[in-house]
């Protein structure tokens, strides 16, 4: 439903500085196409340029960022944390889908199953025996529940996502589709001439506030539990091995793998990519920049780069020396072909 942007303003705790208060907002869109009747944000001076022909209603912007000339009708919404604001709009202007108590006939539910009298269950949903769904959680259609899982308050698990046996999660946890929680990990001893599987028999424990990407895998524990901590968000395509340990409010970047018993610290970053040996520690705050190789430990607060991973400096200077062995070869081979000239003349004058 459409705001004025004097109710957007209120909302979001910015200050109006030119356009009309009662125009009527109802999206948000980015600032090079934003037209009229949306909000969009300026945080970088790159963009700039486009504000001065923006044909948005309103902007958001931070009280001491400077512009020049801008169209008469666009707004300057100026506020502490434009980032933020915009953020909050953009959830008033697009609320996201809400589910009401449901169960549908198609759903199938184990037995001994507990489920929170709010809860959402889709059609052809399965929930494995001795299953809880706490308060608010939407199990949406086609998704598995194994048998023995705890699931906590307003988690969202979306269509055709599955968690395997025992898995335990917090609150709010997000599960996207395709993603698979919970499966055997990749652990084999070989003994005359054959792989000879090695039982996994943990489980995977899932802290308040996650997030987990679209068909990313995270495997249970061989023995004990794979942990994913509190607010770590995990992007698509992401590949976590059994027994891992991960800190809180980590960022997993699509892409990435991480073989089994490692333990990536608190606020640590794993770049799109990125890959991790088994048996590594990852410091607290350290950062495994996009594409890079990772076999030994990284101290915390590091950042790391290249494959084998090592401090981004030295990996950018060796990237850069690379780039020029052209033109060293270059100009090797004509001091090389002087050398021969020089010698050729002291043979012939002898």
């Amino acid at each position: 439903m459409p705001i004025t942007l004097k109710e957007l303003a209120d909302f979001c705790d910015a200050q109006i500085e030119g356009g009309n208060p009662s125009i009527l907002i109802d999206t948000a869109a980015d600032i090079t196409s934003a037209q009229t009747g949306q909000v969009t944000q300026l945080t970088n001076s790159k963009y700039t340029r486009y504000l001065k022909e923006s044909k948005a209603s309103a902007c958001f912007i931070a009280h001491d960022f400077a512009v020049d000339t801008i169209p008469d009708d666009i707004a300057l919404l100026r506020c502490t944390d434009p980032e933020m604001a915009f953020i909050n709009a953009v959830g008033l202007l697009h609320p996201a889908k809400t589910y009401g108590q449901h169960i549908a006939p198609q759903a199938v539910l184990g037995a001994n199953v507990s489920v929170d009298e709010s809860v959402y269950i889709g059609a052809f949903a399965v929930i494995g025996d001795n299953v809880s769904i706490g308060e608010g959680s939407v199990v949406l259609a086609g998704a598995y529940i194994g048998n023995n899982v705890k699931i906590g308050k307003r988690c969202r698990i979306y269509p055709y996502a599955v968690v395997y046996d025992n898995v335990i999660m917090g609150d709010n946890v997000i599960i996207h589709s395709g993603a698979i929680i919970g499966a055997d990990g990749f652990g084999y001893k070989f003994r005359n001439h054959v792989h000879v599987k090695v039982p996994q028999v943990g489980n995977v424990v899932i802290a308040d506030n996650v997030e987990i990407g679209a068909n990313t895998c995270i495997d249970r524990g061989a023995l004990g539990s794979t942990t994913i901590g509190a607010g770590s968000k995990i992007d698509n395509l992401v590949q976590v091995g059994h027994n891992n340990q991960v800190g809180k409010n980590v960022i997993m970047c699509g892409l990435t793998g991480v073989s089994g018993s490692c333990t990536i610290g608190d606020y640590a970053i794993l770049a799109g990519s990125s890959g991790i040996a088994d048996h590594v520690n990852i410091g607290q705050g350290a950062v495994v920049m996009a594409r890079s190789g990772v076999a030994g430990d990284i101290a915390a607060g590091t950042q790391v780069f290249g494959s084998p991973a090592k401090d981004k400096r030295t990996a950018y200077k060796e990237q850069v020396a690379i780039s020029k062995l052209p033109e060293l070869l270059k100009t090797v081979k004509q001091l090389e072909e002087k050398i021969q000239a020089l010698e050729k003349q002291g043979k012939d004058e002898n």
